[in-house]
């Protein structure tokens, strides 16, 4: 595993290129987290390098009320290139931070979060972007893929796992950290 000095977009480059070359290794999909839109333009660019354009995903959110930060021209370029793109809300944040934020307290989804991240934000952000994907039907049930999340912006963690469903959260495995900060 590699460990950043510190987290950040300084090491998106770095993140993308280990988690392609995993998954080019491995035959498996590349989720990638998007939220403006530079990671998944730079994740394109790397896929395909490794030739592993076909096994690409990328995944946004809804950050509010149906407003979404990546850029209509990414999402166009994503299109041309035939990545799909999952946007969709936050899997280990979106309705039950709504009711948190409401109604005061902790419920057991944030729980989840708040656990991933003592390893980093980038974990947290692994988990939920390989759910997300699998929810949508972009990536195959019960198949190990590389995933790639970040703290802030940029990307600086990428991780082998097998997601489940939001509805079987608990059987999401991590296999394996290939970097994050520290």
């Amino acid at each position: 595993m590699i460990v950043f000095e510190k987290a950040g977009k300084q090491n998106t480059e770095k993140t993308l290129e280990l988690a392609a070359m995993r998954a080019r290794r491995d035959n498996v999909h590349l989720v990638v987290a998007s939220s403006r839109g530079g990671v998944a333009e730079a994740a394109v660019r790397i896929a395909e390098k490794e030739g592993i354009l076909d096994k690409l995903v990328i995944v946004g959110s809804v950050v509010d009320k149906g407003v979404q930060k990546m850029s209509a021209e990414v999402q166009q370029l994503l299109r041309e290139k035939g990545v799909p793109l999952v946007i969709t809300s936050h899997v280990l944040s979106g309705a039950e931070r709504g009711l948190s934020t409401k109604m005061g307290g902790v419920y057991p989804v944030e729980i989840i979060a708040h656990s991933l991240r003592m390893l980093s934000q980038g974990v947290k952000v692994c988990v939920e972007c390989g759910v997300m994907a699998l929810d949508c039907g972009a990536i195959p049930y019960n198949e190990a893929i590389v995933a790639v999340g970040g703290t802030g912006t940029g990307a600086d963690t990428a991780c082998v796992l097998t997601p489940a469903g939001a509805n079987a959260i608990l059987e999401c495995k991590v296999h394996e950290i290939l970097c994050k900060p520290y």
